[in-house]
């Protein structure tokens, strides 16, 4: 009784120990598995690790002068493009091989002959290791192996067309290139290339996540960018460790200076003239493949108020236009607040008609004026957010009606002034003009609101100077994020608050130290 209680267990232990290898091999732990000279074994290892998926198709096939070779291809399915197939590796490999007269000439048990003679396709990589064979068969790649042969051929067929390049939706512009990045990194590499045709452009690829094994580029001037700016870059990416990258968000999070601010210290864009100006000045961009948002760094606030357009544009409009975002990202962080101190703290410092005004129109509202203020915003998060979730027509349709009906039956029934709508209808609109502090504009709003409702002016007055302090203290990559503010530099402000004629900015923001060379 004891025996047969011990073989049960002992063969259920080691069954299981045999199926955590070989979970073990299909997750990427078991590196250094060479690859067997019998094709059955290696078919067999294969569907083991991907645990017989019913989109994983294997073809066995003979091939050769004779017929006498053994060949199959593995490949998934839905990844991998089956007329390239057909037509590229099949039909040279089963009906190409009868041309050939002498088989001295060609060896069928080697992937390199085979390689050479009867595949058609450029983008190829021999394999030896079991590792290599399934992330390049999980990446899309065709599989070849033959049998006598410790060595696999991995064949680059991919399915489909990428999705078309057209203008970004976030970031449209009257006047400048109309084309946006897209999923596909190849692609935006591509856009890249084609703006800028020197051999001087770096493009260094890493592989993150440990189940999704996404692409990642490092992409940089290597005369202009710092070489201590790429090695920290290349730093904080090697030592992420998460299971999947599924955005470049993830990685802005993983790399950024300061996790625990408001403020971005990464910029982001979908516009390749906008990645290759940055790069120019002697940054770096970062793209993930699966994402059409690149990652530039390091970044400064000033630069969140200025746009490609302003470059493609007179400088007098650039200017204005530049001063116009910096006075909405100040009227969406403090209008609330401001009316707030002034009719509860602070109403000597209203014009007597305009006071009178705003007391006939809160006579019959029953609510505090911060209470208010905060019951308007938060329902102006809400119609945002159910504009921005909702199917575009009904989104539309829910933003512009709900504002107005919600708006107009507030009025009329006495929860709020009219003036308190035309505040926050103000600080709404505002508050999109900036799209790169959209965020840190919506945190502040109501920091500031509190502060008003609690100390007023002073309240207010205080917050900024805490968010001065803040802001003084973070650094992008090691580039003072108030830079060349804070600290001053004067040939960085020719392009800070307005912007000079082009031929007067003859200076790039060299190092990521933020220091200038010509």
């Amino acid at each position: 009784m004891f025996r047969y209680i011990f073989k049960k267990t002992r063969s259920s232990s080691l069954k299981k120990e045999n199926n955590h290898k070989l979970q073990g091999v299909g997750q990427g732990n078991v590196c250094n598995v060479p690859l067997s000279s019998d094709l059955c074994k290696n078919l067999e290892t294969i569907k083991g690790i991907l645990h017989d998926s019913s989109d994983v198709t294997v073809h066995e096939f003979n091939f050769g002068h004779d017929r006498r070779s053994r060949g199959a291809l593995v490949f998934i399915n839905s990844l991998a493009d089956k007329n390239e197939i057909q037509k590229n590796i099949l039909q040279p490999l089963m009906f190409g091989s009868l041309l050939l007269s002498n088989d001295a000439d060609m060896d069928f048990n080697s992937i390199e002959s085979i390689r050479k003679n009867l595949v058609p396709i450029a983008d190829t990589l021999i394999v030896a290791l079991l590792s290599d064979l399934v992330g390049n068969l999980l990446a899309g790649a065709v599989i070849l192996l033959i049998d006598g042969s410790k060595e696999a051929l991995a064949v680059r067929v991919g399915k489909g067309e990428p999705r078309a390049v057209d203008e970004p939706a976030t970031e449209a512009v009257v006047r400048g290139p109309r084309e946006g990045f897209i999923e596909d990194v190849n692609v935006n590499i591509a856009l890249i290339r084609r703006k800028i045709k020197v051999p001087d452009l770096c493009v260094e690829k890493l592989v993150i996540g440990e189940k999704s094994k996404t692409d990642v580029y490092i992409i940089y001037f290597k005369s202009v960018a710092a070489p201590e700016l790429v090695e920290e870059i290349r730093r904080r990416l090697n030592s992420i460790k998460i299971d999947a990258v599924l955005e470049s968000g993830y990685i802005e999070q993983f790399i950024e200076d300061n996790h625990w601010s408001i403020f971005p210290t990464i910029s982001n864009t979908e516009k390749p003239d906008k990645v290759v100006a940055k790069m120019l000045e002697g940054r770096a961009a970062i793209l993930v493949d699966g994402t059409p948002f690149a990652l530039v760094a390091p970044m400064v606030f000033i630069e969140s108020f200025q746009s490609v357009e302003d470059y493609y544009s007179r400088l007098f409009l650039a200017s204005v236009m530049r001063f116009v975002r910096i006075l909405s990202y100040i009227i969406s962080a403090l209008g609330p607040a401001i009316y707030v101190a002034l009719t509860v703290f602070h109403q000597e410092l209203i014009p007597t008609m305009l006071l009178i005004s705003i007391a006939e129109g809160r006579e019959r509202v029953p609510f505090p004026a911060i209470l208010e203020a905060s019951l308007m915003l938060f329902v102006f998060d809400i119609l945002r957010e159910a504009g921005v979730r909702l199917p575009k027509p009904v989104g539309q349709t829910v933003g512009i009606v709900g504002a107005i009906v919600l708006g107009e039956a507030s009025v009329q029934a006495g929860l709020i002034s009219p003036i308190m709508v035309i505040v926050v209808s103000t600080t709404a609109i505002a508050s999109f003009a900036v799209p790169a502090q959209t965020d840190s504009g919506t945190i502040l709003r109501y920091i500031y609101l509190a502060l008003a409702g609690i100390a007023g002016g002073f309240g207010v007055i205080m917050g900024l100077l805490v968010t001065l302090v803040h802001l003084a203290s973070l650094r992008s990559f090691g580039t003072p994020y108030l830079w060349p503010v804070a600290p001053l530099n004067l040939s960085g402000l020719k392009d800070t608050f307005i912007r000079m004629p082009l031929w007067t900015m003859s200076k790039r923001l060299y190092n990521e130290k933020g220091s200038d060379s010509g």
